[in-house]
């Protein structure tokens, strides 16, 4: 038997999304096991980028602290998804 997402929390994750826009990412919310993932994705651009993906658990989406939480996390993984996007920098071997 497997867990589906609520979707009253699958809806609180896309309101809460829809309070941020971004002139190069975009943002997706997903059903994901008991929980919600997480897409930010390169708005459309000459290069090919994979989504950067997180999830959230019942847990996080339930807690009173939700919006402050959840900012702190997507500006947490965007920082690491610009990271993520160097092709090359000193750390990188090869």
């Amino acid at each position: 038997m497997g867990w589906e997402t609520a979707p009253g929390m699958l809806a609180k994750v896309r309101a809460e999304l829809l309070r941020y826009e971004h002139p190069l990412f975009a943002f997706e919310a997903h059903p994901r096991g008991e929980g919600v993932e997480i897409r930010i994705c390169l708005r459309p651009s000459p290069w090919d980028v994979d989504p950067y993906t997180f999830c959230l658990e019942p847990r996080e989406i339930e807690h009173a602290q939700f919006p402050w939480m959840f900012q702190k996390q997507l500006y947490d993984c965007l920082h690491d998804y610009v990271i993520e996007m160097f092709t090359s920098n000193p750390q990188r071997r090869g």
